[in-house]
């Protein structure tokens, strides 16, 4: 084929092009606004860099790093380092980053032409027909939906920021609930020695005639009691430290991992926050990437009705070569293919798009007006779980240390039995783990906080808090 019969397509694919300004892909798949934007959304809170890994050379790199921080006890922000680096269902959201980025380079490229050729001989002639065909509707339209893609390549990166941020809110309450439940096994195996020694000692006094066998009954009781409740308070343990290892991504030897035996001390003073749910309006990666998505069905809602009388429309060179009775012949010319509107005339396509962008709005006004209540609720919770939980720490806590040593004096005195001396214990041990549980919900309310302003939050809610498990809670 010459070229210059080709020359009148070449030239519209070459407009096309430049109009287009076609996209390319970028070193790291989009990686870096989403790095960026996590650590600077989280203020410092995050405690992990994030890293997509796309190679061995990575992935030995990230091996390394988790390594090295499974070999020391774990803080929260290590672990959230650990899951940062480990956790496959992340590296998961940032291949879906990657496969909306290939998405939008290939919706900025031009269609690619179709060549033809046909060559027919009989009867004494030789016709040869040549065609290069392009869908000139995706051409023309080729500008808007790039700016589409664009959109929807923007909104997923909110989303695999927003992924970041929940994977890392929920090994941070993972951690905290694994390491409050193992406070707990630790002070009731405390508890449980001093059971098992008054226990003792009343059933010596029992031989001696001192104690009776009702005193020797309700030490052994209280002694089985606490036996219980520790083992329930292990096996809570077992399962929230699995609940961790989930989200760490770890498996092998590396289940293995230490961690501290108590919670971290309670901060000074919580943090204050002006116009809580104006700052979640503005700053919460799920509302913004539906923001984003609105916007890119709003241009395809105005694609769509430039369009509502043309369903296909192709056009492109065509030229024949032909040879009857020795004699060559060229004919040239064009064709053009246009789908006639007779039975659809559009209408279908674009009540179907309005009614998907009213869809939408109406769930992006929705998920506006439940920012603003998360973040209000979970604000509030937060502030009220700190006051408990330091209530605990600063008076019932030295209260009931006061009463169990007056208890003990008075009941080595003889002015109070045996039974007051068990009941007084009883007493000391519910509220000591009520205080383990009552500092956790404070540590799990600032996670729930934190992610009610910037995103990432769980399924359950803002501002819900877990149960303190307090023994003798159904007495």
């Amino acid at each position: 084929m010459e070229a210059s019969s080709i020359r009148p397509a070449l030239a519209a694919l070459s407009l096309a092009l430049l109009l287009s300004g076609c996209a390319t892909f970028s070193p790291d798949g989009g990686m870096t606004l989403v790095a960026d934007q996590t650590v600077r959304s989280a203020a410092g809170e995050l405690g992990g860099n994030v890293v997509k890994i796309s190679s061995e050379e990575e992935a030995a790199l990230a091996g390394a790093r988790v390594a090295a921080l499974l070999s020391q006890p774990l803080t929260a922000r290590s672990a959230v380092q650990v899951a940062l680096l480990n956790n496959r269902g992340l590296q998961a959201e940032y291949n879906a980053l990657g496969i909306s980025e290939a998405a939008y380079v290939e919706a900025s490229l031009p269609p690619n032409p179709s060549f033809g050729v046909e060559r027919l001989n009989g009867g004494g002639e030789l016709d040869v027909e040549r065609r290069l065909v392009a869908n000139l509707l995706t051409l023309l339209t080729l500008p808007a939906r790039s700016e589409i893609a664009k959109s929807q390549f923007e909104a997923a990166q909110q989303r695999a920021i927003e992924a970041t941020l929940r994977t890392a809110a929920e090994t941070r309450r993972a951690y905290y609930q694994v390491v409050a439940s193992r406070q707990t096994v630790g002070f009731l195996e405390q508890a449980r020695l001093s059971a098992d020694a008054a226990a003792d000692l009343t059933r010596k006094l029992g031989e001696t005639g001192t104690a009776t066998k009702l005193d020797q009954a309700r030490a052994s009781a209280f002694y089985a009691e606490v036996s219980n409740e520790l083992a329930q308070a292990r096996m809570q343990a077992g399962t929230a430290r699995e609940a961790l290892t989930r989200k760490l991504g770890v498996w092998g030897a590396d289940v293995g991992y230490k961690l501290p035996g108590q919670l971290p001390a309670l901060p000074g003073r919580v943090r204050t926050v002006q116009q809580v749910e104006v700052d979640a309006v503005r700053r919460r990666t799920d509302l913004i990437a539906a923001r984003l998505e609105l916007d890119a069905m709003a241009k395809s809602l105005g694609l769509t009705e430039a369009t509502r009388f043309v369903s296909l429309l192709e056009g492109g060179y065509r030229g024949n070569y032909q040879r009857a009775d020795g004699e060559t012949l060229r004919p040239q010319g064009f064709e053009l293919e246009v789908q006639i509107p007779i039975f659809d005339f559009g209408e279908v396509n674009v009540r179907r798009a309005r009614e998907i962008y009213m869809q939408a709005v109406n769930l992006l006004m929705e998920k506006a007006v439940n920012v603003r209540s998360e973040a209000r609720a979970a604000y509030v919770t937060y502030r009220a779980s700190y006051d408990i939980a330091r209530q605990y720490q600063i008076k019932i806590l030295p209260l009931r240390k006061t009463i169990n040593e007056q208890a003990l004096l008075e009941y080595n005195g003889m002015l109070i039995d045996v039974f007051e001396l068990l009941t007084t214990a009883r007493d000391s041990i519910t509220s000591n783990v009520a205080a383990i549980g009552a500092r956790r919900d404070f540590f799990l309310a600032e996670v729930d906080f934190e992610t009610a302003i910037l995103g990432g939050g769980s399924g359950s809610g803002a501002g819900t808090v877990v149960a303190s498990a307090a023994p003798g809670a159904g007495d």
